[in-house]
């Protein structure tokens, strides 16, 4: 059974940063596309940053030169280092995996499995 468990979110002040980290079971780590998605109002989920299979990263533009995504295969770990962190990046964070390479790693449609969320709040 496939289980993603984020951990790391909390509150912080403007320009602090915070390190999120998403755990994944049941599944060969390598082989999928991995990413972080955040859901502010409403239901859908805006892609933050991803990683796939062959280590190709995407940022949405909001966070480029702020937030890294990264792979720890040996921790099988997902990491999201987010610095310089602004009100506007409060929301629900959320890990997603799917199976092998996807066309775009920021659309959450192309993810068929979720964690539980873990919540950032970044306070002015």
């Amino acid at each position: 059974r496939v289980q993603l468990v984020e951990s790391g979110g909390g509150s912080v002040q403007a320009g602090g940063s915070l390190s999120l980290s998403c755990a994944p079971k049941g599944f060969p780590y390598n082989e999928y596309s991995m990413g972080w998605f955040r859901q502010v109002s409403g239901p859908e989920r805006e892609g933050v940053a991803a990683i796939d299979t062959d280590g190709t990263t995407d940022y949405a533009d909001s966070v480029k030169g702020r937030f890294t995504v990264s792979a720890d295969y040996r921790k099988r770990t997902l990491v999201l280092q987010m610095n310089n962190l602004k009100p506007e990046d409060t929301g629900m964070y959320f890990c997603a995996a799917t199976p092998g390479r996807l066309y775009n790693l920021l659309l959450p449609l192309g993810y068929n499995h979720w964690g539980q969320g873990t919540q950032v709040t970044v306070e002015s």
